[in-house]
């Protein structure tokens, strides 16, 4: 122990946990907050604000999502080789912290003024900023215990609620601000919230213990250019690739060719390495892996209208009066949030009960309940809306398709995360969990064609029905088939064979797109 300089700190901790956790806790916290805080807001601003179509504006929010979701997998690969985990989400912090802020320059609006420009640099900054800080944070709480230590599961039990509160707090506090008051004191608000976040991961450092540092300090002091250190070249490439990510995100079409090609290549790179290079058995486990992929890409498109299409429809075709206020619709972003902090305990007590009496659904079903629940929830809603005809559809079914998306949530993505941990050899650790990132961003970017579709031809709320309709069946159909091929694939997870040593990580977890782990899978 006298060789051991953070002796002292490990012997201090809050609920038995380190208290690094609760730095990590609260960093994270306030990001969230920023991060949806700004969401809550965004199909607004650019609609009500630059003068956006429906169908434009759509597409812009899901080329922004799709961004901050793949940006992830640069700043991981930068972290591990290069930064570590604590740079990495320091200088993302900083980033992020300077695009919330610059979100609140509004200008006069419309798509000719000026500051229309600071608009594009603020999500460019926000997109990189995530990059480095998103995954990496929640990597960092991992890195506070030892693998065999009890205490992992509860420590990432307690970040998630973090997580979530943030999400709850800042789709609540900036949602109200800016629709109530103007959009820079909502922009401002998710600004101030960074900022915190910033400030109490710096002043937290020496309780983190030292983990999370780079694995290369030397490579990193190395001067390269005019004595240049290495680590400050790759802060300077990193903030001139917002220059590229501000062409990116107003050029969308880009996007979606990037996520095409990006993704034909890396399914074939999968798919070469597990035919010539992987056993049967682990070679099945990729193809399992790769099937709950390529599916969550349909929950994620129909679950993400939330901040898009479903954002508007709230805004506009809903009566939204409870207890004689007209509640703002952005503030009904907060509803997802909510409902996992009181589901979550539920869902994990009700997989152990079922377990106990051998009756649990294996990880594939659950997926594609996940998957039967995002299509019921639009069906729910059309319900619902067609009953109350030509007036303002009751704010109870937005209640309830919340409800519904986020039970389906809870059954398929800490399912997901935990299958790509689990499935995916020790060579194809990150590969794999980069995939399943990438499933989720090229998600995101459908999520906002499919909301432009339900506004891009002037409709009304018949086109929004048609197409939620449409949708709806189309998940309970593929969930249903999914159902059904569930014990063919859960025989390609060869479980019964499945070693530790097999084990391709456990912990990470982020938020709605990689909700955390499936604790009653990982143990069997």
């Amino acid at each position: 122990m006298a060789n051991n300089p953070y002796a002292a700190e490990e012997a201090k901790t809050i609920l038995g946990h380190p208290r690094g956790l609760f730095v990590l806790f609260f960093a994270e916290m306030w990001e969230r907050f920023s991060y949806y805080g700004m969401r809550a807001l965004l199909i607004f601003y650019l609609v009500q604000h630059w003068m956006f179509s429906d169908s434009e504006g759509s597409v812009i929010y899901g080329a922004y999502t799709a961004l901050v979701y793949i940006a992830p997998v640069v700043g991981g690969y930068l972290a591990d080789r290069y930064l570590g985990q604590r740079k990495a989400v320091l200088f993302g912090a900083v980033l992020l912290t300077f695009g919330h802020f610059l979100m609140a320059f509004e200008g006069s609006g419309g798509q000719d003024a000026a500051e229309i420009n600071i608009f594009w640099l603020a999500l460019s900054f926000i997109i990189v900023g995530s990059g480095f800080l998103k995954a990496n944070i929640s990597v960092m709480v991992g890195q506070l215990y030892p693998r065999t230590d009890i205490r992992r599961d509860p420590a990432y039990t307690i970040f998630y609620m973090g997580i979530n509160l943030g999400a709850m707090l800042g789709s609540l506090i900036a949602g109200y601000l800016g629709q109530t008051y103007g959009w820079k004191y909502g922009f401002g608000a998710a600004g101030v919230g960074m900022l915190l976040g910033l400030v109490v991961f710096v002043i937290g450092k020496p309780l983190l213990m030292g983990r999370g540092e780079s694995r290369a300090p030397e490579k990193l002091a190395k001067p390269v250019l005019g004595g240049i250190t290495f680590e400050w070249v790759l802060y300077a490439l990193s903030f001139l690739s917002v220059g590229l990510v501000w062409f990116m995100i107003q050029h969308q079409k880009l996007v979606g060719f990037l996520l095409g090609g990006a993704g034909v290549v890396l399914l074939g790179y999968v798919l070469i390495t597990a035919v010539f290079k992987l056993t049967r058995e682990e070679r099945n486990r990729i193809i399992a892996a790769l099937y709950l992929i390529v599916g969550s890409i349909l929950f994620w498109a129909l679950f993400e209208q939330a901040g898009a299409s479903l954002n508007l429809f709230t805004d506009r075709s809903v009566d939204r009066h409870l207890f004689g206020w007209e509640v703002p619709a952005s503030m009904f972003q907060s509803l997802n949030s909510m409902y996992i902090i009181m589901l979550a305990p539920l869902f994990a007590m009700l997989w152990l009960v079922l377990a106990k009496r051998g009756w649990e659904p294996s990880a594939p079903a659950k997926f594609a309940l996940g998957v039967v629940m995002v299509g019921l929830g639009f069906l729910v809603l059309v319900a619902g809306a067609k009953a109350a005809g030509p007036g303002a559809t009751p704010v109870i079914f937005i209640f309830l398709i919340y409800l519904i998306h986020t039970m389906g949530e809870l059954c398929l993505s800490p399912v997901g995360l935990s299958a790509m941990n689990r499935l995916a050899p020790a060579q194809m650790a990150s590969l794999i969990m980069g995939a399943w990132f990438f499933a989720s961003a090229t998600g995101n970017f459908a999520a906002g064609l499919i909301s432009a579709a339900t506004g891009g031809e002037g409709g009304g709320v018949e086109r929004v029905m048609e197409v939620y309709s449409n949708v709806g069946w189309l998940a309970v159909g593929v969930g249903v088939v999914m159902l059904v091929i569930a014990p063919q694939i859960k025989k390609l997870m060869h479980l019964d064979t499945l070693r530790d040593d097999d084990l391709a990580g456990q912990g990470e977890l982020a938020e709605p797109a990689a909700a955390g782990i499936d604790v009653t899978e990982e143990r069997r």
